[in-house]
Protein backbone atom coordinates (compact mmCIF):
# COMPACT_ATOMS: atom_id res chain seq x y z
CA UNK A 1 0.00 0.00 0.00
CA UNK A 2 1.59 3.11 -0.75
CA UNK A 3 2.25 5.62 2.00
CA UNK A 4 1.37 9.48 2.26
CA UNK A 5 5.28 10.43 1.64
CA UNK A 6 5.31 7.99 -1.37
CA UNK A 7 2.62 9.89 -2.88
CA UNK A 8 3.61 13.07 -2.01
CA UNK A 9 7.24 12.55 -3.53
CA UNK A 10 5.26 10.93 -6.72
CA UNK A 11 3.21 13.78 -6.78
CA UNK A 12 6.28 16.26 -6.71
CA UNK A 13 8.41 14.48 -9.33
CA UNK A 14 5.31 14.31 -11.95
CA UNK A 15 3.84 17.53 -11.41
CA UNK A 16 7.06 19.86 -10.65
CA UNK A 17 6.51 22.74 -8.63
CA UNK A 18 2.94 22.76 -8.31
CA UNK A 19 2.96 19.64 -6.91
CA UNK A 20 6.36 21.00 -4.44
CA UNK A 21 4.44 23.66 -3.26
CA UNK A 22 1.21 21.42 -2.07
CA UNK A 23 3.47 19.38 -0.04
CA UNK A 24 5.03 22.52 1.33
CA UNK A 25 1.29 23.75 2.18
CA UNK A 26 0.29 20.84 3.75
CA UNK A 27 3.75 20.76 6.02
CA UNK A 28 2.61 24.34 7.46
CA UNK A 29 -0.36 22.74 9.05
CA UNK A 30 1.09 19.95 10.88
CA UNK A 31 2.33 21.94 13.94
CA UNK A 32 -0.22 24.40 14.13
CA UNK A 33 1.27 26.53 17.19
CA UNK A 34 5.03 26.31 15.68
CA UNK A 35 2.76 27.94 12.66
CA UNK A 36 0.91 30.45 14.70
CA UNK A 37 3.89 31.52 16.68
CA UNK A 38 5.94 32.12 13.52
CA UNK A 39 3.14 33.80 11.75
CA UNK A 40 2.32 35.96 14.38
CA UNK A 41 6.27 37.37 14.72
CA UNK A 42 6.64 38.35 11.22
CA UNK A 43 2.88 39.72 11.06
CA UNK A 44 3.85 41.87 14.17
CA UNK A 45 6.89 43.00 12.59
CA UNK A 46 5.10 44.08 9.03
CA UNK A 47 2.14 45.54 11.16
CA UNK A 48 4.90 47.93 12.29
CA UNK A 49 6.76 48.44 9.20
CA UNK A 50 3.53 49.74 7.81
CA UNK A 51 2.23 51.68 11.11
CA UNK A 52 5.72 53.62 11.71
CA UNK A 53 6.03 54.03 7.48
CA UNK A 54 2.12 55.68 8.04
CA UNK A 55 3.31 57.57 11.35
CA UNK A 56 6.37 58.82 9.65
CA UNK A 57 4.69 60.26 6.85
CA UNK A 58 2.28 61.53 8.70
CA UNK A 59 4.90 63.69 10.69
CA UNK A 60 7.06 64.88 7.80
CA UNK A 61 3.45 65.89 5.87
CA UNK A 62 2.62 67.93 8.99
CA UNK A 63 6.52 69.74 9.10
CA UNK A 64 6.03 70.55 5.83
CA UNK A 65 2.82 72.12 6.13
CA UNK A 66 3.42 73.78 9.19
CA UNK A 67 6.95 74.70 7.24
CA UNK A 68 4.63 76.63 4.55
CA UNK A 69 2.20 77.89 6.31
CA UNK A 70 4.52 79.34 9.35
CA UNK A 71 7.70 80.49 7.44
CA UNK A 72 8.78 79.91 3.86
CA UNK A 73 5.46 79.63 1.57
CA UNK A 74 6.44 77.14 -0.94
CA UNK A 75 9.64 79.52 -2.14
CA UNK A 76 10.64 82.42 0.40
CA UNK A 77 13.09 85.63 0.16
CA UNK A 78 14.47 87.85 2.40
CA UNK A 79 17.56 90.03 1.96
CA UNK A 80 20.84 88.54 3.05
CA UNK A 81 21.61 91.00 5.86
CA UNK A 82 18.18 89.59 6.97
CA UNK A 83 19.09 86.08 6.64
CA UNK A 84 22.58 86.68 8.60
CA UNK A 85 20.38 87.68 11.68
CA UNK A 86 17.33 86.19 11.33
CA UNK A 87 17.24 84.99 14.88
CA UNK A 88 16.78 88.05 15.93
CA UNK A 89 14.10 89.35 13.13
CA UNK A 90 15.45 92.23 12.19
CA UNK A 91 13.22 95.03 10.30
CA UNK A 92 15.92 97.16 9.11
CA UNK A 93 16.66 95.08 5.94
CA UNK A 94 14.10 95.16 3.42
CA UNK A 95 13.54 92.54 0.54
CA UNK A 96 15.88 93.57 -2.54
CA UNK A 97 17.25 97.20 -0.75
CA UNK A 98 13.92 98.13 -2.07
CA UNK A 99 10.75 100.34 -0.19
CA UNK A 100 8.30 99.53 -3.25
CA UNK A 101 6.99 96.76 -1.43
CA UNK A 102 3.76 97.00 -4.16
CA UNK A 103 6.02 96.64 -7.56
CA UNK A 104 7.93 94.12 -5.99
CA UNK A 105 4.58 92.39 -4.98
CA UNK A 106 3.21 92.28 -8.63
CA UNK A 107 6.57 91.31 -9.90
CA UNK A 108 6.39 88.29 -8.33
CA UNK A 109 2.68 87.53 -8.34
CA UNK A 110 3.33 87.49 -12.25
CA UNK A 111 5.55 84.64 -11.96
CA UNK A 112 3.26 81.61 -14.02
CA UNK A 113 2.33 78.95 -11.52
CA UNK A 114 2.16 81.30 -8.33
CA UNK A 115 -1.25 81.50 -7.22
CA UNK A 116 -0.23 84.41 -3.83
CA UNK A 117 2.28 86.39 -3.55
CA UNK A 118 2.31 87.69 0.29
CA UNK A 119 4.49 89.69 2.52
CA UNK A 120 5.38 89.23 5.77
CA UNK A 121 6.81 90.77 8.91
CA UNK A 122 8.06 88.96 12.26
CA UNK A 123 9.22 90.89 14.74
CA UNK A 124 10.05 90.21 18.53
CA UNK A 125 7.93 92.21 21.46
CA UNK A 126 8.14 93.31 24.93
CA UNK A 127 4.65 93.34 26.83
CA UNK A 128 3.82 95.13 29.96
CA UNK A 129 1.47 94.89 32.64
CA UNK A 130 1.20 91.16 31.24
CA UNK A 131 2.04 87.83 32.84
CA UNK A 132 3.45 87.08 29.64
CA UNK A 133 6.63 89.09 29.21
CA UNK A 134 6.95 88.55 25.67
CA UNK A 135 5.58 87.57 22.24
CA UNK A 136 5.78 87.52 18.19
CA UNK A 137 4.77 90.25 16.57
CA UNK A 138 3.28 88.59 12.97
CA UNK A 139 2.37 90.78 10.28
CA UNK A 140 0.17 88.93 7.36
CA UNK A 141 -2.10 90.23 5.03
CA UNK A 142 -4.37 87.89 6.36
CA UNK A 143 -7.61 87.69 3.61
CA UNK A 144 -5.20 86.97 1.42
CA UNK A 145 -3.18 83.87 3.22
CA UNK A 146 -6.39 82.76 4.74
CA UNK A 147 -7.64 82.69 0.89
CA UNK A 148 -4.72 80.58 0.00
CA UNK A 149 -4.23 78.37 2.55
CA UNK A 150 -5.83 77.06 5.70
CA UNK A 151 -4.35 77.90 9.11
CA UNK A 152 -5.00 75.58 11.21
CA UNK A 153 -3.54 72.58 9.37
CA UNK A 154 -5.65 70.08 11.16
CA UNK A 155 -9.03 71.37 11.00
CA UNK A 156 -8.02 72.94 7.43
CA UNK A 157 -9.70 76.27 8.21
CA UNK A 158 -8.91 79.49 9.31
CA UNK A 159 -8.41 78.58 13.05
CA UNK A 160 -10.79 81.51 14.23
CA UNK A 161 -12.45 80.53 17.88
CA UNK A 162 -13.84 83.90 18.45
CA UNK A 163 -14.71 87.53 17.30
CA UNK A 164 -12.69 88.43 14.03
CA UNK A 165 -9.01 89.02 12.44
CA UNK A 166 -7.63 92.29 12.76
CA UNK A 167 -8.79 94.60 9.43
CA UNK A 168 -6.35 96.07 7.29
CA UNK A 169 -5.01 99.43 8.92
CA UNK A 170 -6.67 99.02 12.03
CA UNK A 171 -4.91 99.32 15.40
CA UNK A 172 -6.08 95.33 16.28
CA UNK A 173 -4.97 91.93 16.92
CA UNK A 174 -5.74 88.53 17.40
CA UNK A 175 -4.41 86.22 19.72
CA UNK A 176 -3.61 82.34 20.10
CA UNK A 177 -5.77 80.90 22.83
CA UNK A 178 -2.76 79.37 24.90
CA UNK A 179 -1.10 83.12 25.12
CA UNK A 180 -4.43 84.62 26.07
CA UNK A 181 -5.06 82.11 28.52
CA UNK A 182 -2.08 82.74 30.29
CA UNK A 183 -2.06 86.65 29.78
CA UNK A 184 -5.78 86.65 30.80
CA UNK A 185 -6.79 88.43 27.83
CA UNK A 186 -10.76 88.46 26.24
CA UNK A 187 -12.04 90.08 23.13
CA UNK A 188 -11.82 93.70 23.81
CA UNK A 189 -8.99 94.35 25.79
CA UNK A 190 -5.71 96.20 24.95
CA UNK A 191 -1.88 94.65 24.89
CA UNK A 192 0.64 97.60 25.70
CA UNK A 193 3.75 96.74 24.06
CA UNK A 194 7.09 97.69 22.99
CA UNK A 195 9.50 96.60 19.91
CA UNK A 196 12.39 97.99 17.90
CA UNK A 197 11.41 99.88 14.34
CA UNK A 198 13.23 99.87 11.52
CA UNK A 199 15.50 103.31 12.80
CA UNK A 200 16.41 101.15 15.62
CA UNK A 201 14.08 103.11 18.16
CA UNK A 202 11.50 102.36 20.35
CA UNK A 203 8.09 101.89 19.34
CA UNK A 204 5.19 101.44 21.54
CA UNK A 205 2.10 100.27 20.78
CA UNK A 206 -1.27 98.90 22.06
CA UNK A 207 -3.32 97.00 19.88
CA UNK A 208 -6.82 96.47 20.37
CA UNK A 209 -7.34 92.29 20.42
CA UNK A 210 -10.53 91.35 18.56
CA UNK A 211 -9.89 88.02 18.09
CA UNK A 212 -9.09 84.68 19.41
CA UNK A 213 -7.54 81.65 17.34
CA UNK A 214 -5.68 78.31 17.76
CA UNK A 215 -3.64 77.03 14.28
CA UNK A 216 -2.84 73.78 16.41
CA UNK A 217 1.05 74.42 16.21
CA UNK A 218 2.22 75.44 20.06
CA UNK A 219 4.67 78.20 18.94
CA UNK A 220 1.87 80.51 17.22
CA UNK A 221 -0.91 79.51 19.89
CA UNK A 222 1.31 80.27 23.15
CA UNK A 223 3.69 83.46 21.76
CA UNK A 224 2.01 85.09 18.74
CA UNK A 225 0.58 88.23 18.12
CA UNK A 226 -1.14 88.70 14.78
CA UNK A 227 -1.42 91.69 13.11
CA UNK A 228 -2.07 93.22 9.71
CA UNK A 229 0.94 93.19 7.73
CA UNK A 230 0.55 97.18 6.64
CA UNK A 231 -0.46 98.41 9.82
CA UNK A 232 2.68 96.91 11.56
CA UNK A 233 4.59 97.89 8.87
CA UNK A 234 3.45 101.57 9.83
CA UNK A 235 4.19 100.75 13.56
CA UNK A 236 7.83 99.56 12.51
CA UNK A 237 8.84 102.86 10.06
CA UNK A 238 9.69 100.40 7.25
CA UNK A 239 8.09 103.09 5.00
CA UNK A 240 6.57 100.42 2.28
CA UNK A 241 9.51 97.58 2.22
CA UNK A 242 9.23 93.60 2.45
CA UNK A 243 11.15 92.23 5.39
CA UNK A 244 9.86 88.38 4.04
CA UNK A 245 8.13 87.24 0.82
CA UNK A 246 6.52 84.13 0.89
CA UNK A 247 5.04 82.75 -2.81
CA UNK A 248 2.57 79.65 -2.29
CA UNK A 249 2.26 77.81 -6.26
CA UNK A 250 -0.61 76.59 -7.64
CA UNK A 251 2.19 72.99 -7.88
CA UNK A 252 4.73 73.03 -5.03
CA UNK A 253 6.56 70.80 -7.07
CA UNK A 254 7.47 73.85 -9.44
CA UNK A 255 9.12 75.42 -6.68
CA UNK A 256 12.80 75.02 -8.16
CA UNK A 257 11.86 76.59 -11.14
CA UNK A 258 9.63 79.56 -9.38
CA UNK A 259 12.78 79.95 -7.25
CA UNK A 260 14.95 80.19 -10.34
CA UNK A 261 12.71 83.12 -11.94
CA UNK A 262 12.01 84.94 -8.39
CA UNK A 263 15.83 85.64 -8.45
CA UNK A 264 15.38 87.40 -11.81
CA UNK A 265 12.90 89.37 -10.29
CA UNK A 266 14.84 90.80 -7.74
CA UNK A 267 18.05 90.95 -9.07
CA UNK A 268 15.90 93.51 -11.38
CA UNK A 269 14.68 95.59 -9.18
CA UNK A 270 16.78 99.25 -9.47
CA UNK A 271 19.38 99.48 -7.28
CA UNK A 272 18.91 95.95 -5.69
CA UNK A 273 22.19 94.30 -4.18
CA UNK A 274 21.57 91.18 -6.23
CA UNK A 275 22.07 88.57 -3.04
CA UNK A 276 18.68 88.45 -1.79
CA UNK A 277 18.10 84.80 -0.35
CA UNK A 278 15.72 82.71 -1.96
CA UNK A 279 14.87 79.16 -0.66
CA UNK A 280 12.11 76.55 -1.11
CA UNK A 281 10.17 75.29 1.49
CA UNK A 282 12.20 71.92 1.21
CA UNK A 283 15.51 73.96 2.52
CA UNK A 284 14.05 74.34 5.53
CA UNK A 285 16.62 72.45 8.16
CA UNK A 286 13.94 70.56 9.49
CA UNK A 287 12.51 69.22 6.22
CA UNK A 288 15.84 68.48 4.92
CA UNK A 289 16.75 66.57 7.92
CA UNK A 290 13.25 64.28 7.86
CA UNK A 291 14.17 63.65 4.73
CA UNK A 292 17.82 62.55 5.04
CA UNK A 293 16.25 60.07 7.90
CA UNK A 294 14.89 57.72 5.36
CA UNK A 295 17.20 55.58 4.61
CA UNK A 296 17.98 55.24 8.54
CA UNK A 297 14.15 54.72 9.02
CA UNK A 298 14.26 51.97 6.10
CA UNK A 299 17.17 50.49 7.94
CA UNK A 300 15.46 50.23 11.25
CA UNK A 301 12.83 48.33 9.64
CA UNK A 302 15.04 45.92 8.13
CA UNK A 303 16.57 45.23 11.16
CA UNK A 304 13.16 44.36 12.75
CA UNK A 305 11.83 42.28 10.17
CA UNK A 306 15.22 40.38 9.93
CA UNK A 307 15.05 39.80 13.72
CA UNK A 308 11.17 38.92 13.44
CA UNK A 309 12.76 36.31 11.03
CA UNK A 310 14.56 34.60 13.09
CA UNK A 311 11.44 32.65 14.56
CA UNK A 312 10.73 31.49 10.99
CA UNK A 313 14.54 30.30 10.55
CA UNK A 314 14.31 28.32 13.99
CA UNK A 315 10.45 26.79 12.92
CA UNK A 316 12.71 25.37 9.35
CA UNK A 317 15.54 24.38 11.38
CA UNK A 318 13.45 22.12 14.09
CA UNK A 319 11.33 20.81 10.82
CA UNK A 320 14.53 19.77 9.30
CA UNK A 321 16.03 18.22 12.52
CA UNK A 322 12.65 16.36 13.36
CA UNK A 323 12.32 15.26 9.41
CA UNK A 324 15.51 13.81 9.09
CA UNK A 325 13.76 10.48 8.36
CA UNK A 326 11.41 11.96 6.36
CA UNK A 327 14.39 13.78 4.10
CA UNK A 328 16.01 10.73 3.45
CA UNK A 329 13.11 8.94 2.14
CA UNK A 330 12.45 11.94 -0.35
CA UNK A 331 16.01 10.94 -1.06
CA UNK A 332 15.51 7.23 -1.65
CA UNK A 333 12.36 7.80 -3.80
CA UNK A 334 13.84 9.87 -6.20
CA UNK A 335 13.86 13.41 -5.30
CA UNK A 336 16.46 15.65 -6.22
CA UNK A 337 18.03 18.26 -3.51
CA UNK A 338 16.82 21.02 -5.25
CA UNK A 339 13.00 19.39 -5.00
CA UNK A 340 14.03 18.45 -1.41
CA UNK A 341 15.05 22.21 -0.53
CA UNK A 342 11.69 23.56 -2.65
CA UNK A 343 9.51 21.85 -0.02
CA UNK A 344 11.33 23.03 2.69
CA UNK A 345 12.07 26.73 1.11
CA UNK A 346 8.39 27.18 0.11
CA UNK A 347 7.21 26.24 3.82
CA UNK A 348 8.77 28.93 4.79
CA UNK A 349 7.46 31.37 2.10
CA UNK A 350 3.93 30.42 2.66
CA UNK A 351 4.48 31.56 6.82
CA UNK A 352 6.21 34.54 5.38
CA UNK A 353 3.33 35.04 3.19
CA UNK A 354 0.44 34.44 6.24
CA UNK A 355 2.31 36.54 8.34
CA UNK A 356 2.97 39.74 6.10
CA UNK A 357 -0.29 38.72 5.16
CA UNK A 358 -2.03 39.47 8.71
CA UNK A 359 0.27 41.87 9.53
CA UNK A 360 -0.51 44.02 6.46
CA UNK A 361 -4.34 43.17 6.91
CA UNK A 362 -4.04 45.10 10.89
CA UNK A 363 -1.15 48.08 9.49
CA UNK A 364 -3.68 49.03 7.22
CA UNK A 365 -6.79 49.31 9.19
CA UNK A 366 -4.93 51.05 12.14
CA UNK A 367 -3.09 53.07 9.69
CA UNK A 368 -6.59 54.11 7.99
CA UNK A 369 -8.14 54.90 11.96
CA UNK A 370 -5.31 57.12 12.48
CA UNK A 371 -5.95 59.32 8.84
CA UNK A 372 -9.35 59.60 10.37
CA UNK A 373 -8.79 60.50 13.97
CA UNK A 374 -5.97 62.51 15.22
CA UNK A 375 -3.44 61.75 17.92
CA UNK A 376 -2.41 64.27 20.71
CA UNK A 377 1.15 64.84 19.99
CA UNK A 378 2.00 66.70 22.83
CA UNK A 379 0.54 64.52 25.08
CA UNK A 380 1.90 61.35 23.77
CA UNK A 381 5.63 63.44 23.90
CA UNK A 382 4.93 64.84 27.02
CA UNK A 383 4.70 68.55 25.97
CA UNK A 384 8.20 68.47 23.95
CA UNK A 385 7.12 68.96 20.54
CA UNK A 386 7.20 73.53 21.39
CA UNK A 387 11.05 73.31 19.08
CA UNK A 388 9.65 71.23 16.23
CA UNK A 389 7.83 73.01 13.61
CA UNK A 390 4.78 70.20 13.50
CA UNK A 391 0.90 70.48 14.43
CA UNK A 392 -0.24 69.22 17.46
CA UNK A 393 -2.46 67.04 16.30
CA UNK A 394 -1.09 64.10 14.08
CA UNK A 395 -2.93 61.77 11.20
CA UNK A 396 -1.11 58.64 9.75
CA UNK A 397 -0.84 59.48 5.94
CA UNK A 398 -2.91 56.14 5.46
CA UNK A 399 -1.77 55.05 1.86
CA UNK A 400 -2.24 51.67 -0.10
CA UNK A 401 1.12 51.72 -1.92
CA UNK A 402 2.97 51.87 1.79
CA UNK A 403 0.79 48.65 2.75
CA UNK A 404 1.76 46.88 -0.21
CA UNK A 405 5.50 47.16 0.08
CA UNK A 406 5.09 46.52 3.66
CA UNK A 407 3.62 43.38 2.73
CA UNK A 408 6.51 42.94 0.24
CA UNK A 409 9.31 43.77 2.25
CA UNK A 410 7.95 41.77 4.63
CA UNK A 411 7.54 38.20 2.66
CA UNK A 412 10.96 39.18 0.55
CA UNK A 413 13.28 39.59 3.81
CA UNK A 414 11.62 36.73 5.73
CA UNK A 415 11.65 34.65 2.89
CA UNK A 416 15.18 35.73 2.11
CA UNK A 417 16.20 34.90 5.88
CA UNK A 418 15.06 31.12 5.40
CA UNK A 419 17.06 30.28 2.47
CA UNK A 420 20.28 29.19 4.09
CA UNK A 421 18.15 26.90 6.82
CA UNK A 422 16.46 25.42 3.87
CA UNK A 423 19.24 24.86 2.03
CA UNK A 424 20.91 22.67 5.15
CA UNK A 425 17.91 19.47 4.11
CA UNK A 426 20.00 19.72 0.82
CA UNK A 427 23.03 17.76 2.83
CA UNK A 428 21.49 15.24 4.41
CA UNK A 429 22.40 11.87 3.04
CA UNK A 430 19.47 9.50 2.72
CA UNK A 431 21.44 6.76 3.69
CA UNK A 432 22.79 8.25 6.93
CA UNK A 433 19.44 10.05 7.49
CA UNK A 434 17.44 6.45 7.54
CA UNK A 435 19.70 5.18 9.91
CA UNK A 436 18.52 7.85 12.67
Amino acid sequence: METTMDARVKRGKTGGAGALATVAWRNVGRNRRRTALSVTAVGIAVFFNIFMTSWMDGMFKSIGEVVRVFDSGDVSAVSARYDQDREYYPVQYPLADTRDGAALLAAAAAIPGVEAALPRITAYATLFDSTVKHAVLWGLDIEAETASHPMNITKRGDGLLEGRFPEPGKNECAVGAAFAKKAGLRIGDRIPLKTVSAEFSDKFWSPEVTGIFSFDYRNADESYILADVNRLSRVLGMDGGIQQLALFLDRPSEASRVRSELRGVLAAVPGSPGDDVVREWADNYWVAMWSSMTFLFVAVFLVFQIVASFLIINTILMVIHERIKEIGMMGALGMTRAEIVGVFFLEAVFLSVLGSLAGAAVGALVSWLGSLYPFDVNAIMGGGMKDLPMAGTLYTDFSLRSVAEGFAFGVLVSSACTLFPSLKSAFIEPVEALRR
